[in-house]
């Protein structure tokens, strides 16, 4: 098996696990960062490993479009080609299922895409998922599923939910590389009931992992939270747990007391790409005029590259001058942060001090 997790401590429905992959060891809770073009933008890979980062995350649909899932594999694969050693989890596209509607049609076969670049065609079925990620070669290969928006009639959440058990199955038959892991995606919106219907035959298949799929997607974040708890119970409790595309540091903090292991997101370097900084008393916004003349570091403590060598001043006037050195300083910091908390929240699990932990962390990051 490519693949190898062992839970470690629990404390309540939080969990500490050990995963391991051909290109290395992930301890859990994670947040992986997010690089969607074989780049975590304006970052090197010695920056976000310097971060604590144990793995990142690639996009199948937009590595298919540049550069090319085989000129990927030609250059090594994309370990080599981006020169991160480490782990790497691929995207399916299952996401720009949905986030470019407008651009696709969806059958049982598989969606059909107009390139957001230039409009050429792109069919993306779960055998062709599979062969792109096959090539690109990434420790973990997640399955092409369909994900509906939040708001979509229950018709089409269904609708989603049968063709992602479709899926899943034919991405399962297809895939041959032997050091590589493929997860299943469990869909059905808020509606648990459907969820479990969604995970009942994906459990039976048997995958190395699972995530929750479908979140984020539009719905309001309590509705979210309230729904975690019971989706996360419906996946194999000795197989890692993924939350797709999740989010603020508080629903990560949420999600992992739900019992879930994974989480990636582009906000830590959206946001410092718009002069936004998380910190654990809640968020800074840089521009702001306060900041101007503040010979403080960006958060106290932190002992990032950034806070451990520019004040707020400096990163102000980076902001104000449109300078590139900026975006960078707080993508590399908020990446650290959100590291940061998922080692915290290890320790905490650990120690048998989430809940306690959690609430401490939640109340500091509303800056109350």
């Amino acid at each position: 098996m490519a693949i190898s997790f062992r839970l470690d401590a629990t404390c309540g429905a939080a969990r500490a696990g050990t995963l391991t992959t051909p290109h290395g060891v992930i301890e859990t809770p994670i947040f992986m960062p997010v690089g969607t073009q074989a780049t975590v933008k304006g970052l090197t890979p010695e920056m976000v490993r310097d971060c604590g980062s144990q793995i990142i995350l690639g996009n199948t649909y937009h590595l298919t479009l540049r550069p090319g899932d085989e000129l990927i594999r030609e250059q090594g694969g994309l370990h080599k080609f981006m020169n991160w050693l480490g782990p790497i989890l691929t995207d399916s596209g299952g996401f720009q299922v949905f986030s470019l509607a407008e651009q696709r049609k969806i059958t049982d076969d598989g969606a059909k895409f107009r390139s957001h670049i230039d409009g050429s065609p792109l069919e993306l079925t779960p055998e062709k998922a599979v062969d792109i990620q096959q090539n690109l070669g990434s420790d973990i290969a997640m399955v092409l599923d369909e994900c509906p928006p939040a708001d979509g009639d229950p018709q089409v959440i269904r609708n989603a939910v049968r063709r992602s058990v479709l899926w899943a199955e034919r991405c399962q038959r297809h895939h041959t590389r032997t050091d590589q892991a493929q997860f299943a995606i469990v869909q059905g919106g808020l509606d648990v009931e459907l969820r479990a219907e969604c995970a009942k035959p994906l459990v039976e298949l048997d995958f190395p992992g699972y995530a929750l799929g479908g979140f984020s997607v539009g719905e309001a974040p309590e509705a979210m939270h309230a729904a975690l708890p019971a989706c996360a119970a419906l996946l194999p409790e000795r197989k890692p747990r993924y939350l797709m595309g999740v989010g603020r540091p508080e629903d990560l903090i949420i999600a992992v007391g739900a019992g879930l292991d994974m989480f990636d997101c582009v906000m830590p370097t959206r946001s410092g790409r718009n002069a936004l900084a998380f910190t654990g008393s809640g968020p800074v916004r840089l521009r702001n005029a306060k900041h101007r003349r503040d010979p403080a570091p960006l958060e106290s403590g932190c002992g990032c590259y950034c806070c451990a060598h520019y004040s707020r001043a400096y990163l102000h006037h980076l902001f104000a001058a449109d300078e590139m050195l900026g975006p960078t300083l707080l993508s590399l910091h908020n990446i650290a942060f959100y590291l940061r908390l998922m080692r915290e929240a290890r320790a905490a699990i650990v120690a048998g001090e989430y809940e306690a932990f959690a609430e401490k962390t939640l109340r500091e990051l509303k800056g109350t």
